[in-house]
């Protein structure tokens, strides 16, 4: 049986449905927000088999302010011959 996955679950629906949901998770690796009286009080996650990689993990969290190729007009001792 397929359950249709919403992002947020009343804890009673949870409480009722809460095998189903397990399984749901698991299959779609969705996360499920579960609230009481309409604020979140807790989240279901699916679990990673498999760490997740290193690379690629850092993107989107850097930002590239001002010109970084034009040279800045520092002297290098390996400029000096």
């Amino acid at each position: 049986m397929t359950i249709v996955m919403k992002e947020k679950i009343a804890a009673g629906e949870f409480k009722a449905r809460c095998l189903g949901l397990l399984d749901e998770v698991q299959r779609q690796h969705k996360e499920i927000v579960i609230t009481k009286r309409g604020k979140p009080v807790a989240k279901l996650v699916p679990v990673n088999d498999r760490p997740e990689s290193f690379i690629g993990s850092m993107k989107g969290t850097m930002e590239i302010v001002g010109d970084i190729i034009s040279p800045i007009g520092e002297k290098w001792e390996a400029d000096a011959e």
